[in-house]
């Protein structure tokens, strides 16, 4: 079962590293591989959800931005803990997608998101919408972390 998954996993990394556009759908299929096999790993600690309507997934969206937020959930907000969930939304909000990645987890020492990995995403998001895109994140009032990548509902100019 994890080997699949890591097969998986692998074959949408190696499409996303040489393509220049991506989908909703693509990303997600990506991050869902990767929790699986942390959940094998982890085991009961890690839950997850995926809340996105059929239109939202069809979307273009930049290829591997969504996984590094993932990433990061696990890493900073979960690894130690002995229980913790993420979810996964995508969500239209006027003429923007919201695509966010939260987690029940510690959450950060600091909510200005100045890591490496969300810094090449703001960079990334302004050289390919300029303002019309942003990264947004921040601790729930529930606790934890989340991270919304906000693009426009349009492809990019």
């Amino acid at each position: 079962h994890m080997l699949d998954h890591l097969i998986a996993y692998l074959r949408c990394a190696m499409d996303d590293l040489r393509a220049e556009h991506s989908s909703v759908r693509k990303e997600m299929d990506l991050a869902r591989h990767y929790l699986t096999i942390m959940q094998i790993r982890m085991g009961e600690r890690l839950g997850y959800t995926f809340t996105a309507t059929d239109a939202l997934l069809e979307h273009p969206f930049p290829p591997a931005m969504l996984i590094s937020l993932v990433e990061n959930a696990i890493k900073h907000g979960l690894a130690d803990a002995d229980r913790g969930a993420i979810s996964l939304a995508a969500a239209a909000d006027g003429a923007c997608l919201r695509l966010t990645v939260a987690d029940d987890g510690r959450g950060f020492s600091s909510v200005g998101g100045t890591g490496v990995g969300l810094s090449n995403i703001r960079r990334r998001l302004e050289a390919m919408y300029g303002n019309r895109a942003w990264l947004e994140v921040g601790a729930p009032p529930s606790g934890g972390f989340a991270a919304t990548i906000v693009i426009p509902l349009e492809p990019p100019a």
